[in-house]
């Protein structure tokens, strides 16, 4: 019988830290992948110093996963997360501000290539489908980071359970985030969470132009960003001033959704941006009491949609009770094994398949 992920989380949470809670609950796993019975991941120390003292732990990790039943071979790597301790009063940074000058479309250092995901419209899930996908990708061993690009009304710190302000330990550079094998940057670590952000498009751009720019990304294979609804100053920001391998786009199947989501298609082609797949979300309703299925927004109108242009349909997500507790929980529905999260591996594996991620 297959091991699962569950199995191997539940042997890990035996082995206790030094300085108290297990590996699990110290959200210090990453990248867990079983392909056939072997399995890998990585243990992401929060410091070098502590990585240097955890090589026991690490032993001790391998040689229970390979005591599982049906797993053929276990192995575990050690690293740290971020640079030594950064000073501990570091120089403030403002985020915001008129943009720079550049020269024609960048890209962004040590990032192989840039997925933007939008919609026309809000509430259609596009950050949910953001987060979920980011680590759906990361758990097929991509190097992943999300930019939360939705300047006024982040989520991601929420959805992906981050609340810290990120290091600057020069006022100039900004050291990202990490949470479940993501690298994550989002203006909502700059601010309170009630906070407005009352800024016209300048200083928009300007912000967009930091988190890409200064943001020291490390080496990734995908940055993801999470776009803001509708076709305003941050699209065109990041389409004409960034490099970017495509754009997903997010709709539910309700005419008013596909009304919009036409525009935010047609936009990126105005933008010459290529278009690699929708995604229709809230697709169905099943009842979790008697199986009953609604169709509670239509039925079939992205899928339509994305044969009509002739691109791919990425993906049918469901409503689903658990992906909105597990967003606002801070732990992506993605993180497990449950059949949502197949759901968005299939999603992450077919993009990998294609080169697209």
């Amino acid at each position: 019988m297959a091991v699962s992920q569950t199995q191997i989380q539940n042997v890990l949470q035996k082995l206790e830290l030094p300085d108290g809670g297990n590996l699990v609950s110290r959200d210090m796993v990453r990248a867990l992948m079983i392909d056939d019975g072997a399995v890998r991941f990585v243990i992401e120390a929060p410091s070098p110093d502590m990585a240097r003292q955890m090589e026991p732990l690490r032993q001790a990790a391998e040689r229970a996963v390979q005591s599982l039943d049906g797993v053929t071979s276990a192995s575990v790597a050690l690293t740290a997360h971020g640079p030594a301790a950064a000073p501990k009063a570091p120089p403030s940074l403002k985020i915001g501000g008129h943009p720079k000058p550049q020269q024609g479309p960048m890209k962004v250092a040590g990032v192989d290539r840039i997925l933007a995901v939008g919609s026309g419209k809000g509430g259609v899930g596009k950050s949910t489908v953001s987060s979920n996908l980011a680590v759906a990708l990361a758990k097929q061993g991509r190097k992943v980071g999300l930019l939360d690009a939705d300047i006024y009304g982040p989520s991601q710190p929420r959805m992906m359970g981050v609340n810290k302000r990120p290091a600057s330990p020069d006022g100039k550079t900004i050291i990202p985030l990490q949470a479940h094998g993501v690298t994550i940057m989002s203006i909502g670590f700059m601010l309170e969470e009630d906070k407005a952000v009352v800024w016209r498009g300048p200083m928009l751009m300007g912000a967009l132009q930091q988190m890409l720019g200064q943001v020291q990304w490390g080496d990734l294979d995908v940055l993801i960003v999470d776009l803001p609804p509708g076709t305003g100053d941050v699209q065109l920001t990041l389409c004409q001033k960034t490099e970017i391998a495509g754009a997903i786009v997010v709709s539910t199947p309700q005419d008013v959704a596909l009304l919009d989501a036409r525009k935010a298609l047609d936009m990126f082609n105005s933008l010459n941006t290529p278009v690699l797949g929708l995604i229709e979300n809230m697709s169905t309703y099943v009842c979790p009491n008697c199986g009953h299925e609604a169709h509670l927004f239509g039925h079939g109108g992205v899928a339509a949609e994305a044969e009509k242009l002739g691109v791919p349909l990425l993906g049918t997500l469901p409503i689903d009770l658990d992906t909105r507790l597990a967003g606002d929980g801070g732990t992506p529905i993605a993180t497990g094994d449950s059949a949502m999260a197949q759901a968005y591996a299939k999603i992450a594996q077919d993009l990998v398949e294609r080169d697209l991620a």
